[in-house]
């Protein structure tokens, strides 16, 4: 949903948040172009803190979309806090229950309403030493199965300096540098009719998630690992198992 059509409650909501952003952090933002204006989207971000949604939502807003959260359906059981999220339009998710289906239901409804919906595909903040970013689940690759809408990448970068979760430390201190950037939509055309089956799926996530770590590669400068290519997959998943 374009920002211009946002409710009553999601305008509350950066009334109040994007003030402090301004003033926390020192932003160097690059790719809006790669953001549609309108229609369904799928952003998938690298999860490296969790201070990543305030400063990924405001790139998103400042980029003209109003982003929707997947958070844990349990958060929105609290008080006050659960009202908030509903009526900025975020999206609760069932995790390891029967309800998952319905949780993916409300994301396939959301995007082709036409909203933007923000996706972490690793599912947790990473947990490699040096914040790389961990192989993905397969959720982003599923909803683009079904769905059709376009990927767009969004690596980020700083807002470990906000909040490390190696060490569980925030800073208060105003302008901490963050970066984010977009690149325009994955290509995914080689599946587009496929079977979601969970080689063609993980195959999909691989692709994600290797364009992530491209990304946050030519952002923070170095070579990064190679977590996860495809050559050494199979050895990986060996490996896995005797664990």
């Amino acid at each position: 949903m374009a920002r211009r059509r946002l409710g009553f409650w999601p305008r509350v909501a950066a009334v109040l948040v994007k003030p402090i952003m301004v003033v926390w952090t020192r932003r160097t933002w690059r790719g809006m172009e790669y953001l549609p204006r309108e229609g369904g989207v799928i952003i998938v971000a690298n999860h490296l803190s969790h201070a990543d949604p305030l400063v990924s939502a405001h790139f998103i807003y400042d980029a003209g979309r109003w982003p929707q959260f997947l958070a844990k359906a349990s958060v929105f059981r609290v008080p006050v806090v659960g009202w908030i999220l509903h009526r900025c339009r975020q999206i609760p998710v069932e995790r390891g229950t029967v309800d998952a289906a319905r949780s993916l239901d409300k994301l396939v409804e959301a995007v082709r309403r036409g909203d933007a919906v923000v996706i972490y595909p690793e599912g947790t903040t990473s947990r490699e030493p040096d914040l790389w970013p961990m192989k993905g689940k397969t959720g982003a690759a599923r909803l683009a199965l079904l769905t059709g809408a376009p990927v767009v990448p969004v690596a980020m970068w700083g807002p470990e300096r906000i909040f490390d979760p190696r060490t569980a430390r925030i800073s208060l201190r105003p302008r901490i540098p963050v970066t984010v950037v977009a690149g325009p939509p994955i290509d995914l055309s080689r599946w587009e009719g496929a079977s979601p089956t969970r080689g063609t799926l993980e195959e999909m996530t691989d692709t994600i998630m290797l364009r992530l770590r491209d990304m946050l590669a030519e952002i923070r400068g170095g070579t990064p690992p190679p977590l996860w290519e495809r050559s050494s997959r199979p050895q990986r998943q060996q490996q896995g198992e005797a664990a």
